[in-house]
Parts: structure tokens; sequence; C-alpha cells
């Protein structure tokens, strides 16, 4: 399972949605993500990829990890996973 796939399924899953519905596009706003959601995918994927996600939810504009996009956060493990390398 690629990356993109695995943080496709971690963000359905917090969502209740099928990975199918998930789309690159859509922000944690379009599906129904609250900011605990938020919090708990973000805990979810630094689980699931052995990761450490700079993410801080009471200052979330001020994080290098960019969660407007399922693409955004994405990329964003995708630049993490790299770096671990």
């Amino acid at each position: 399972m690629s990356i993109k796939e695995q943080v496709i399924a971690i963000i359905a899953e917090q969502a209740v949605l099928d990975p199918q519905d998930v789309t690159m596009n859509c922000t944690l706003e379009d599906l129904g993500i609250d900011s605990m959601g938020i919090v708990e995918s973000i805990f979810a994927i630094e689980e699931a990829f052995d990761v450490t996600v700079p993410f801080n939810a009471n200052q979330p504009d001020a994080s290098d990890f960019d969660i407007s996009t399922v693409a955004s956060i994405v990329a964003g493990v995708e630049r993490l996973k790299a770096e671990q390398d």
C-alpha cells in the first residue's frame, strides 16, 4: 500500500467514509472531520508511518505541515518519510 493509499485510508476512517469517497482535493472540513478528528488523524498518521508530524493543534497555521487538503497531507507525509532515509 502506498503512502497516498494509507493516508486516504486513515482519513476515510476518521470521516467514516469509504476510501474511494476521499479525493486528493478534499479538505478535512469537506469530509466532516472536526478539530478533534484532525488531531486523531495526525496521531494515526504518526503511528502508521513512524513519523513525528510537526503540527500544533493550538496553532495549526504556524506548522510546517499543511493539512489544508488530502493532497497536502500526503505530500507532507512523503516529505517526512524521505527525511528519515
